[in-house]
């Protein structure tokens, strides 16, 4: 049996004529009606009683196949459908990871447009650190990653959509928020706030690179996971911390931030991802983040 078999069905009994509905369907009529016969033979049952050579009428059975094959046509064009909006990436499932950093600024401006555009895609976020991510990609648990180049995995795609620099996040009442630019030897006695090295191995290294060039070694007094809480223990009068500059955007109260005179390195935010595991809505969501690269 095959899809015309049913098409055929359809035009006769709803025509109820057989030179109707070879008309409608664009052939001849003897044709129609041996393909109705071949569908007879294969059910092994009567569809239509002939009134004449041309009228017809549904039989019982042929009633039910009638409704059953509605059915199974409506199931058809979704399935159809569905698997077109696959194939265009417009619907399906996307898993992102993220580092902390990007959920202050880049990664809510672009899941928020993506949505809009994409509605049907349903959005899963994992919050991992850089290194995790790499993993998660080998693992097949995310399609795509925000991220901090340098990456350990050189297998990995990444193109970068945003570069921020460093400042430093002082309490409100600390003397060198007097100035307008602090310069890294001015923080050489003061606590350092910092976070775990094995959190963002790359952005650690660029905040010690900093004093190393000072051939100094920075007082670091606590370490803290979250970067909102290393600001929240900067406004407790806690220490001072060096930060990318997109912190900023927190406005926590009692926290100064200052950008720092000498030349600081660039951190970066990337889009990672496997070649060889590009979905349809990998692809759509990798072109989707080109308009937001600064």
């Amino acid at each position: 049996m095959e899809l015309r078999h049913l098409r055929y069905f359809i035009a006769v009994a709803e025509e109820l004529h057989f030179s109707k509905a070879a008309k409608r369907l664009h052939i001849a009529q003897p044709p129609l009606s041996q393909q109705i016969q071949q569908l007879e033979a294969e059910l092994e049952v009567k569809l239509f009683h002939r009134k004449t050579k041309q009228q017809v009428q549904l039989t019982e059975a042929g009633k039910v196949f009638l409704q059953e094959t509605y059915r199974l046509l409506a199931q058809l064009k979704t399935a159809v459908a569905l698997t077109q909006r696959i194939g265009r990436g417009q619907t399906g499932q996307l898993r992102i990871g993220f580092t902390s950093l990007v959920i202050y600024d880049l990664l809510p401006l672009i899941l928020r447009e993506f949505r809009e555009q994409y509605s049907e895609v349903e959005l899963v976020l994992l919050e991992l650190t850089t290194s995790q991510q790499e993993q998660a990609l080998k693992d097949f648990r995310i399609h795509v990653g925000f991220a901090h180049p340098p990456l350990e995995d050189d297998t990995l795609s990444y193109k970068c959509i945003h570069s921020e620099t460093l400042v430093v996040a002082l309490p409100a009442t600390h003397s060198l928020t007097q100035k307008e630019h602090i310069r890294v030897h001015l923080l050489l006695s003061e606590p350092l706030i910092m976070f775990p090295r094995y959190l963002a191995p790359g952005l650690y290294d660029r905040i010690m690179a900093l004093f190393q060039q000072k051939k100094v070694k920075p007082n670091i007094t606590q370490e803290a996971v979250q970067m909102q809480t290393i600001i929240g223990l900067v406004s407790a009068g806690m220490g001072v911390a060096i930060i990318p500059s997109t912190l900023q955007n927190l406005q926590r109260s009692g926290v100064v931030y200052r950008p720092i005179l000498e030349e600081v390195p660039v951190i970066e935010t990337a889009v990672i991802w496997q070649q060889e595991s590009l979905t349809p809505i990998v692809e759509n969501f990798l072109q989707f983040t080109q308009k937001f690269v600064l």
